[in-house]
């Protein structure tokens, strides 16, 4: 039984059960798989990630998507966005990505987690090839006419604060696993690409 020992708390070791992910992914034939999107707001992120969810339902595939604005009404709620909450809001979602993938389960995250040490840190909890990480690619000039929500508008007025693209860092990834250059490919396109990368992997 493999034993981890908590540093913060030393009291406290970690429980194994007598199912593991192997024995999951054979009930739902499929492997556990992360696929991180990332990119500037208004980038596609959500509408790319709920398009692939649809499209592995219709394949199948058990598959669930953690949205960022969704999760900041719950789980996130008391978090704001100063450089440390946004750590943590990725801390927090990483874990609960990670747990699903566990589960056996495809975790659609759409966040636009802007630094890259928070989402190297989720890689490093997940086996090799478990991690996919989705630049949704999108130069702020196209994001800003896009503004879905105004909220470019309201951050260039500045009545928002660390907004991301403006006021706050966006690192973009250095080595994605796939690029969805939206400015160039459509919602349905992409789709085709998450589908095509997911069945190479033969997962």
């Amino acid at each position: 039984m493999n034993i981890i020992e908590s540093e913060l708390y030393p009291n406290l070791t970690w429980h194994q059960g007598k199912v593991n992910r192997k024995d999951r992914e054979r009930l739902i034939n499929q492997n556990g798989l992360i696929f991180w999107f990332t990119g500037l707001p208004a980038s596609g992120k959500s509408t790319i990630a709920a398009a692939f969810e649809k499209r592995l339902s219709e394949m199948g595939k058990l598959a669930y998507l953690l949205d960022g604005d969704n999760i900041r009404y719950g789980l996130n709620s008391d978090l704001g966005f100063s450089e440390e909450d946004r750590f943590e809001n990725i801390r927090r979602i990483g874990e609960v990505a990670t747990l699903f993938q566990d589960a056996g389960l495809i975790v659609l995250v759409a966040f636009i987690s802007p630094f890259r040490q928070g989402r190297n840190d989720v890689r490093r909890k997940v086996d090799a090839g478990r991690f996919i990480e989705v630049y949704v690619k999108a130069d702020l000039q196209t994001c800003m006419e896009r503004d879905p929500k105004g909220l470019y508008q309201k951050a260039l007025k500045g009545e928002i604060q660390e907004f991301t693209g403006i006021s706050s860092t966006y690192e973009e990834p250095t080595n994605p696993e796939i690029i969805l250059d939206t400015g160039e490919v459509s919602v349905e396109q992409s789709t085709e690409i998450l589908v095509n990368y997911l069945l190479k992997g033969d997962n």
